[in-house]
């Protein structure tokens, strides 16, 4: 008989893939730039909607940008946008899919003065994910101090869609910051890899 398990509230009730994606992804230390890439332009593609909504179109969105090569994806152009806002895979927003291939551009550009994207992004939490320790989901906040420095940080690189919420939130996901809440069974796991990230 399996043991219930406790989860962030946010997780419960949504989906198996939802729940999937708390369990095993949410808040683990993301240093591998391709994957960051992935949650900027998926992130970005969030505004407004829900992430389950996007989570239920992350393969759509794999196939439509060159699973999130930004080196591909900053090639893309006009006819190939053109293309995009025709498949029904992904958030078919003009905007959004015109800022995923700029902040293609933008991400390499960084790349290229830091070496990394990821030892660019890390640097606004000094290398290590910050830990939060929140009881409940209603204490956690849509914006941190952080997640501020790093949006106007983005947006002086040109960067489209990078608000301090998405920011933030980009965070979260990326395990920059750990806001699973303390009873989640994940909360203890992702303190754990912060320790061992890097």
């Amino acid at each position: 008989m399996a043991t219930a398990v406790t989860r962030c509230q946010w997780a419960e009730g949504v989906s198996l893939d939802y729940i999937e994606y708390h369990d095993k992804e949410w808040g683990v230390p993301v240093f591998d730039d391709r994957v960051q890439f992935e949650f900027l332009i998926l992130e970005g593609a969030q505004a407004g909607l829900s992430w389950s909504t996007i989570l239920n179109k992350r393969d759509g969105y794999r196939r439509a940008f060159a699973d999130f090569d930004p080196v591909k994806v900053a090639r893309f152009t006009d006819k190939r946008v053109e293309r995009l806002l025709l498949d029904p895979g992904i958030v078919r927003n003009r905007l959004k899919v015109r800022s995923a291939v700029g902040n293609a551009k933008a991400f390499l550009a960084v790349q290229q003065e830091f070496g990394s994207f990821s030892d660019y992004i890390w640097a606004f939490v000094g290398g290590k994910p910050l830990q939060n320790r929140f009881e409940n989901d209603g204490d956690i906040p849509a914006t941190s101090p952080e997640s501020d420095t790093l949006s106007k940080d983005l947006k002086a690189r040109g960067f489209k869609f990078v608000g301090s919420t998405i920011i933030y939130a980009h965070m979260q996901a990326t395990g920059m910051v750990n806001d699973h809440v303390v009873g989640c069974f994940r909360h203890k796991p992702c303190a754990a890899s912060a320790k061992q990230a890097r």
